[in-house]
């Protein structure tokens, strides 16, 4: 798969009972295809699959799967803490209606580079389509280091490339410098997006993308196509904005902004909450000043 581009890491809509809202959804996902935007990632961490049952996801990924006809690629989240249990799960998904599968570094327990590269060797060895890894150390408390990337991606041949968002800009740039040709570095990071693809990374699967896809879309192709001034011009604009949406944790503060912009409801599964008032607040503020630029 390639991953050039933007890719958007796509919430689930719930309504005011708790329950995915399938229609709230399907038009989410149209407009993210009409807005051009390169590849969808479902089940992410933006679309609160912790707190989604495992037939919840099967039914949501069955459901993208159908309202996307096949107009775009896809990405299905598929990660864990136990190897076990991720392979298990690998079994109940249709993966061939995906492209891809990306995998999120296990969380809590802590494992040692030997833990994570035996882990993803076997959700690789298990997997019949191409894996992306997932480094989100802010989220996980794990970090996989490149000298285990290169380890793995020398074993494993359908380990295709890595979402990075540990903000580690030595560790970025050791990828980058170090990694074969063929394999692909994706930025996880909306606020450094522009910088991060002048850098060399392929492209980036954003949260904001959400609510301002084609918005966000002109940052990336600017920024592919080394027009640095627009790209950078482009983030600046956007910079308050995504700061926002960070402040209170994700996808909050995303739902907050698509349910101001009236794409859905501002609904989350507990342990998340809806953002403080005042955060939202600021929001509406900064959404008026960014529309009428």
């Amino acid at each position: 798969m390639n991953l050039k581009g933007h890719g958007v890491a796509v919430i689930t809509p719930f309504d005011n009972k708790g329950s995915i809202d399938f229609s709230s959804l399907e038009k989410h996902i149209n407009k993210l295809i009409l807005s051009n935007i390169d590849y969808l990632v479902v089940l992410g961490t933006t679309s609160e699959a912790a707190t989604l049952s495992i037939s919840e996801q099967i039914k949501i990924s069955e459901f993208i799967v159908q309202i996307n006809n096949k107009r775009v690629p896809l990405v299905i989240g598929v990660g864990g803490n136990d190897t076990r249990s991720v392979i298990d799960k690998l079994n109940k998904f249709k993966l061939s209606d995906f492209q891809s599968i990306l995998s999120v570094c296990p969380y809590y327990n802590l494992p040692t580079q030997s833990g994570l590269f035996e882990h993803f060797s076997e959700i690789s060895r298990n997997s019949h389509i191409p894996l992306i890894l997932y480094n989100v150390p802010s989220r996980t408390g794990s970090n996989i280091k490149p000298s285990t990337v290169f380890q793995l991606i020398k074993k494993q041949n359908n380990i295709i490339g890595i979402k990075e968002a540990s903000n580690n800009k030595d560790q970025i740039n050791e990828l980058l410098h170090f990694s074969p040709n063929n394999f692909q570095i994706v930025s996880g990071d909306d606020l450094t997006a522009a910088n991060s693809i002048l850098k060399g990374t392929v492209g980036v699967i954003s949260v904001i993308g959400n609510a301002l896809p084609f918005e966000f879309n002109q940052i990336v192709k600017y920024s592919i196509s080394n027009q640095n001034r627009k790209a950078l011009s482009k983030q600046s604009e956007l910079m308050n904005l995504i700061n926002l949406i960070f402040e209170e944790g994700n996808p909050s503060g995303i739902k907050a902004l698509m349910s101001e912009l009236g794409m859905c409801e501002n609904n989350l599964r507990l342990p998340l909450v809806s953002v403080s008032n005042e955060l939202l607040i600021r929001i509406k503020n900064e959404l008026k000043s960014f529309v009428l630029t």
